[in-house]
């Protein structure tokens, strides 16, 4: 996602300060980078958000950070040749990675037992989701493409939007402003935080809750809800407990190449989730096959009083079609004066 999102915006150079692959499993995000020409530089340990702000002038030459002083740290240059083989490597190595992953997973599962249980204690709410379709957004893998591909579901069922964390910014830049936003506010902008939706933030195992701090700095009122799992995963079992009637998903993470891009050892409790939502749970993957849009009443309206204006305006631009209804108007009068 973040590769995507800096080819999108137009980078020329990116300096990772951490290492931008390691043989725990294939990340496509370097190979993006590389492939979209962009320069990729890992500068590991430097000091670089120490000695530069925001709005620096910086140069990359080479392996070679230099800022507003001179020479800021030194890295090493990753070229597409190389990430294409690290790329390959990590594939191979993959089948060490999907072990522990599982091994983790069953490891959590009976500690998580209590998403199954429906032992989620919900704090009161005024967003309804009582018999409504749910679409819940995180900004995972196609998310603009998946909100493109379902807007004509959004326009005519009009179901209740929930934002985990920066899913509620990819709701505002299609246009929708979420109902609800669900996490621990780490990614989401203070835009969306403050466009009226209904906050609640997750709090965690140990009873932290960081994003409480954050709302409270902007003055903003939020609920806390304390439970294991995920912020997608409290999203979706709030919405199945509050009585939704469908849950449909936006950038969610359904495979384990997506947990490993996200630095989580397992999904146990995104898998409990699942069990416990059952067959209401749609990717938005599947719901163009679903749902499909007829054309509106107020197209159809539209193109029909689009006809009748051309009509019009060709009988008055055309002196014999003026004529001939003319003649047909006199001939029908003749008919019935003589019956």
């Amino acid at each position: 996602m973040a590769a995507e999102d800096l080819v999108e915006s137009g980078v020329k150079g990116v300096v990772n300060v951490a290492s931008s692959t390691s043989s725990r499993y294939p990340n496509p995000g370097p190979l993006i980078l590389a492939r979209a020409g962009v320069h990729l530089v890992d500068a590991v340990g430097a000091p670089l958000f120490e000695e530069l702000s925001d709005g620096d002038h910086v140069v990359l030459r080479g392996g070679t950070v230099l800022g507003p002083k001179g020479v800021v740290a030194e890295g090493r240059v990753r070229t597409l040749t190389e990430l294409t083989e690290v790329a390959r490597e990590q594939q191979e190595q993959i089948a060490v990675a999907l072990e522990d992953f599982a091994e983790n997973t069953l490891n959590h599962i009976r500690d998580e037992r209590d998403i199954l249980a429906g032992r989620l204690k919900i704090p009161e709410l005024r967003t309804d989701f009582r018999d409504r379709h749910a679409l819940i957004v995180v900004r995972g893998t196609d998310y603009r493409r998946d909100l493109k591909t379902i807007r004509p579901y959004l326009r005519d069922l009009r179901p209740v939007l929930v934002g985990v964390d920066g899913g509620g910014d990819a709701l505002l830049e299609s246009g929708l402003k979420p109902d609800l936003i669900v996490g621990d506010m780490d990614s989401a902008s203070d835009k969306v935080l403050s466009c009226g939706a209904e906050l609640v933030v997750h709090a965690y195992r140990d009873g932290s809750a960081p994003g409480c701090e954050r709302l409270e700095a902007l003055g903003l009122e939020h609920k806390i809800l304390p439970a294991v799992g995920t912020s997608q995963d409290i999203a979706m079992l709030l919405a199945y407990e509050r009585g939704a009637r469908l849950i449909v998903s936006v950038g969610s993470h359904f495979n384990v190449i997506e947990f490993l891009d996200k630095d989580r050892a397992g999904m146990s409790s995104t898998f409990l989730t699942r069990l416990r939502v059952g067959e209401i749970l749609v990717d938005t993957k599947g719901v163009s096959r679903l749902y499909r849009a007829g054309p509106s009443r107020r197209l159809v309206l539209l193109l029909l009083l689009a006809a009748l204006a051309t009509f019009v305006i060709v009988i008055f631009s055309s002196p014999e079609i003026k004529r001939l209804i003319e003649l047909v108007w006199l001939k029908l009068q003749v008919l019935f004066d003589g019956t």
